[in-house]
């Protein structure tokens, strides 16, 4: 074999063993581990039905945030994320879901959904994600997670806003391991859309009594 055919068939076997190398070795990567949050179990709050009908808007999450990656804060503000985790969806979508959830469970409106039935709503509730992070302090320690939500809710018919508010709750993880962080997030985000389907139901229920 001449010296050029040589060299090619050379190369030839080390992209074949490159490729399958690489083929190999992805194969064996473990899949990040997916994470679901979802309002606490419980009965539903019972007390008279409100007439009203409410579509909750998929909120608006601050840059950083809007992912399926569990964002960590750390001392120095840099932004980061825990590797192989990831929620079950992006966060907008996830906390839309768990939103519609709480307002089952606490809220006492005729019906509640996505914002797939806005149009055939006569009030909707939107709401802004300041704050989904874990947070490390520089004492060290587990750390806190911090959940930060500014919410308006709205009539259909005229655009006009009924009332502002907003929750924020800060729960510290009982440990500095990945399970007891996703537990403290969800405990802070259950406590914040609690506390927002009460505000929505007392505006709703002054709202429906008035007219």
């Amino acid at each position: 074999m001449n010296r050029r055919f040589e060299l090619i068939a050379l190369l030839g076997t080390s992209l074949c063993l490159a490729a399958c190398t690489g083929s190999l070795f992805q194969s064996k990567a473990a899949p990040p581990t997916i994470y679901v949050l979802s309002a606490a179990p419980g009965a539903a709050d019972a007390a008279a039905e409100i007439p009203v009908d409410l579509a909750i808007l998929k909120p608006r999450v601050h840059s950083g945030l809007e992912t399926d990656r569990i964002a960590v804060l750390y001392p120095d503000r840099r932004l980061d994320y825990f590797a192989d985790a990831r929620w079950s969806g992006t966060l907008g979508e996830v906390l839309q879901d768990m939103a519609v959830q709480e307002f089952h469970r606490h809220a006492h409106l005729r019906t509640v959904s996505g914002d797939a039935s806005v149009f055939a709503s006569a009030y909707w509730l939107e709401m802004e994600v300041a704050d989904f992070q874990a947070e490390y302090t520089p004492a060290g320690g587990p750390p806190i997670v911090n959940v930060h939500v500014l919410a308006r809710i709205g009539s259909s018919a005229d655009r006009s806003i009924l009332g502002r508010f907003e929750a924020q709750v800060r729960q510290p993880a009982a440990e500095n391991r990945l399970t007891a962080i996703v537990d403290a997030y969800a405990r802070a985000a259950d406590a914040a859309f609690v506390e927002i389907a009460a505000r929505a139901d007392d505006i709703l229920a002054r709202r429906s009594e008035a007219r």
